[in-house]
């Protein structure tokens, strides 16, 4: 593998042609890998969990990413802490299992032993003059929104207020905050995470590959919206569709609209409310309602809501259940994609909801996705890879690699 400075990749980025896909080393680099780690997901607000997985006083888990490990844990007042999983002593690694309880935080080490909250507790044999105050776990900004746990890498983090704004309202409609974890899953993907991304951020190969997302959603909308407002060409048929979805579904006192990033700046946002194909309520191989309304639902209004709060997570929502995407880059050739589906915390499996029946859909639809961007990946690979044409429906594959690039370069300037 060629290193690269920062000249190299700001050559290389200044090279990179509109309505094309990226030049092979922005999938294969470990350089340009390590910066995207550095200056693009660690200054992202992104959510790691729900805190339906953390119930109980003690309860932790890991989110990890580059070199860091984050622990996040719930307190006895019943807040959430999210540390650096580093000793202050040596630092040595602290919780080595991927989730657990623990009254306290001990380091496996040399015993150093920590509150919950972060502060030192116990160090043995450390003189007289050693204050115990001033060694507590590094601190990681993070904020709870709806039950969903943020967690911010940056030293100077954006604000959150200003990042959640123009998704809120389409996030709280759902009800996220009294919702709990259905399933947990993880897709491992042996491509880049910007291959991965680029695959979600368009619907050119749905029809192609993807069966069973096109039984539960219109032809039209996945030609003009499939990855979001303004990813594909126009659609008078789905404009009107749309139109008289909105009026019925205001009359019933629901939320409609759409949001998306008009200018460019530090998010990668977007936010819309859109009809299921005809005759679907929810996504399922039936299209029946499968659970329990969730949020401030009175009624099924066959609407699918989809929520982008950064690059790196997506949330899918129908009225009754919520498909959650965190994309974890964890190398220049791996991504870590992990699925979590959220339904009403009073709902219980057999009673209110069948499991495989909920995540029919995007179980299925992302294990193709997985052999597609693997696949993508070996191609890529290739020395007779260059890149190729965008078509009209990877409009959104385009908005995000201009956005991606941009941030890129400012980043090294």
């Amino acid at each position: 593998m060629i290193d690269m400075n920062n000249t190299d990749i700001k050559n290389l980025i200044r090279k990179q042609k509109l309505n094309f896909s990226l030049d092979q080393e922005f999938y294969t680099n470990q350089d340009i890998f390590d910066l995207d780690i550095k200056n693009i997901f660690s200054k992202q607000w992104v959510f790691v969990g729900h805190i339906s997985r953390i119930p109980k006083h003690g309860d932790y888990f890991l989110f990890n990413i580059g070199k860091e490990s984050i622990i996040i844990v719930r307190d006895k007042d019943n807040s959430v802490h999210a540390h650096y999983n580093v000793c202050r002593h040596r630092g040595s690694k602290i919780c080595l299992e991927n989730e657990g309880n623990s009254k306290v935080l001990i380091c496996p080490y040399h015993a150093w032993t920590y509150n919950l909250d972060g502060s030192l507790k116990g160090a043995r044999l450390m003189g007289e003059n050693f204050n115990k105050k001033d060694w507590k776990l590094h601190k990681c900004n993070s904020k709870i929104f709806e039950g969903l746990i943020f967690i911010n890498l940056s030293d100077k983090p954006n604000d959150f207020e200003e990042f959640i704004s123009p998704t809120k309202s389409f996030i709280e409609f759902h009800g996220l905050s009294d919702a709990k974890i259905a399933h947990r899953q993880y897709y491992p993907t042996n491509g880049n995470w910007k291959l991965t991304l680029d695959n979600f951020h368009e619907c050119y190969h749905c029809q192609p590959s993807h069966p069973e997302y096109c039984q539960v959603h219109d032809k039209d909308y996945i030609i003009a919206y499939g990855a979001g407002s303004n990813t594909g060409p126009a659609s008078e048929k789905f404009d009107n569709i749309l139109t008289e979805w909105n009026k019925k579904v205001k009359n019933m006192g629901h939320l409609t609209g759409e949001f998306y990033e008009k200018e460019f700046n530090d998010y990668s946002r977007s936010a819309e409310r859109t009809p299921l194909k005809e005759g679907m309520f929810t996504e399922t191989k039936s299209g029946k309602p499968i659970s329990k309304l969730m949020g401030k639902f009175k009624d099924y209004d066959r609407g699918y809501t989809s929520v982008g709060t950064s690059p790196f997570n997506s949330l899918l929502m129908c009225n009754d259940f919520a498909t959650l995407f965190t994309f974890i880059p964890v190398s220049p050739l791996y991504t870590q994609v992990e699925l979590m589906w959220l339904v009403h915390k009073e709902a219980e499996e057999g009673r209110d909801y069948n499991l495989d029946e909920m995540k029919w859909m995007w179980d299925v639809t992302t294990i193709a996705d997985k052999r597609i961007i693997e696949n993508n990946q070996k191609g890529v690979l290739s020395d007779k890879y260059v890149p190729g044409p965008l078509s009209q429906m990877e409009k959104g594959l385009e908005k995000f690699k201009s956005w991606y690039l941009k941030h890129l370069e400012n980043s090294i300037s």
